[in-house]
């Protein structure tokens, strides 16, 4: 190894130092911005190394930097239009892009590697086998993540699209997954093993997840991250990378861990999930009117602003809804009101709240909401018998106490015990049901009061209320 190549080396392994430390900065809200802009430094920091490196070897042609440049120039296009343009609402689905786009990535770094080795049938089991698994890992990802991203834009149907012999499908797929890859492992030259295995993979990503319903997807985006850097890792191992395989086993690990937390938090398990969920992601509005709508209590603006204006603790349940309407400036200056005016506010916070992790927790930073008042359930549950409101914006599943019951779609699921406060006050446009498509019994409780109206405009009618009466 020459001195060039010794210090690129170092520089990768520097930059996946630089990952380890922007991952654990990301633990706390206060120092996610800061761990997020070391890691981006650091990928920046190995693609320059690694234009170093090509320049230096000088082995690639014109059409080669062609494609380089290209790429890197799209790429980062792609990618600021992305930060700047992709509204919140919309992050899922762009995760889930970013999810395919990696796994596809890793899967055709394995079959390059494999298409344009001098002697394919002369490699070992150490370049074969990863690359195999890179393969399905990868295909699986880009095919999946981008079924993932239809469902949540409404491309393609949110509910479990199920198929004749659907289940059967995806038993023999995963078995063909074995045959494939030691049959390339075997004969990594055969063309036949190779392509027949990545269009295995990539029947089984989508079939892996049309069955399942819109409610699960976040948790389909996790499983399918942690995915992604397993198939990043293999593409490690395939290059002889280290810095790659560091990279992919900590996105592979923290998807991991993120996954089975989000399953807890919905009491289901991630083997439950795939093989089928529950709910369309279609939460079509139902009038209100008849049944159970007939019992709700609306209630006006300043009814709303009476009840916080002399309230000595007030408890904010963000929802989907806040994010739909872009409404958290309008609710962090109404929290901010009601805290000058010596209002004891804080704000609770599902884990599955919106339609990914820690959605919630990045809309209210947005509105620079102090770190402070962010409590998790489990902190924040015991609170809610000693807080005089509950107000509660668009969430829907996570607070309906029907999860206390046996026998429903979300029966065991962990909620916010918003029915224990003193009042609970829901801001909703209409009656219309949650992705698990079941009534909210909390809206028909008589301390309820439904204040049927669009976020953004509700909160500011409640902020000029509310600055009515403290004023």
């Amino acid at each position: 190894m020459d001195t060039v190549s010794n210090a690129v080396h170092y520089i990768f392994l520097g930059s996946a130092a630089c990952f380890v430390l922007g991952l654990h900065l990301m633990n706390h809200p206060r120092t996610a911005r800061r761990g997020n802009a070391i890691s981006a430094a650091a990928m920046a920091v190995a693609i320059a190394a690694t234009v170093w490196l090509v320049i230096h070897e000088g082995t690639i042609t014109t059409t080669g930097w062609l494609v380089l440049v290209s790429g890197g120039l799209i790429g980062a296009a792609l990618g600021l239009y992305a930060a700047r343009e992709v509204k919140m609402t919309a992050m899922p689905q762009l995760v889930s892009l970013f999810n395919a786009v990696g796994g596809g990535a890793a899967a055709l770094i394995a079959v390059n590697d494999l298409l344009q080795a001098d002697h394919p049938a002369a490699l070992g089991a150490r370049v074969s086998l990863p690359g195999a698994l890179d393969i399905v890992i990868g295909a699986v990802t880009f095919s999946g993540s981008l079924i993932a991203a239809g469902k949540l834009q409404g491309v393609v149907s949110g509910a479990p699209v199920v198929f004749p012999g659907a289940r059967l499908l995806n038993v023999l797929l995963p078995a063909s997954f074995v045959v494939g890859t030691v049959w390339l492992v075997l004969s990594p030259d055969s063309l036949v093993a190779l392509y027949g295995l990545v269009a295995v993979a990539l029947l089984f990503g989508v079939t892996m997840v049309l069955p399942i319903g819109g409610a699960d997807m976040p948790v389909v985006i996790a499983l399918l991250n942690a995915f992604t850097g397993s198939a990043v890792a293999m593409a490690g191992f395939v290059l002889n990378e280290t810095a790659l395989i560091i990279a992919g086993m900590l996105v592979s690990s923290s998807g991991g861990i993120l996954t089975k937390l989000m399953a807890d938090a919905m009491n289901r398990s991630i083997a439950n999930i795939v093989v089928g969920g529950f709910g369309t992601g279609d939460s079509a509005p139902a009038a209100v009117a008849g049944g159970a709508a007939a019992q709700v209590r609306p209630v006006s603006a300043d009814d709303v602003a009476i009840q916080l204006a002399y309230a000595s603790k007030v408890i904010i349940v963000p929802g989907y809804g806040l994010a739909a309407a872009q409404a958290q400036h309008e609710l962090g200056d109404l929290a901010k009101l009601l805290t000058d005016h010596g209002v004891d506010v804080s704000y609770a916070v599902h884990p599955v709240a919106g339609r990914m992790p820690g959605h919630m927790n990045v809309l209210l930073a947005e509105a620079n909401v102090p770190y402070t008042q962010l409590k998790e359930m489990d902190d924040v549950n015991p609170e809610f018998p000693q807080a005089d409101v509950a107000l509660v914006i668009g969430a829907n599943d996570v607070t309906n106490p029907i999860a206390r019951k046996p026998g429903n779609a979300i029966s065991g699921m962990p909620i916010l015990d918003v029915d224990k406060a003193k009042s609970v006050v829901v801001i909703k446009r209409s009656m219309g049901h949650g992705y698990a498509g079941i009534d909210n019994e909390l809206y028909t409780d008589p301390k309820t009061g439904m204040f049927f109206t669009d976020a953004k405009k509700g909160l500011s009618e409640l902020k000029s209320a509310v600055g009515e009466f403290v004023g």
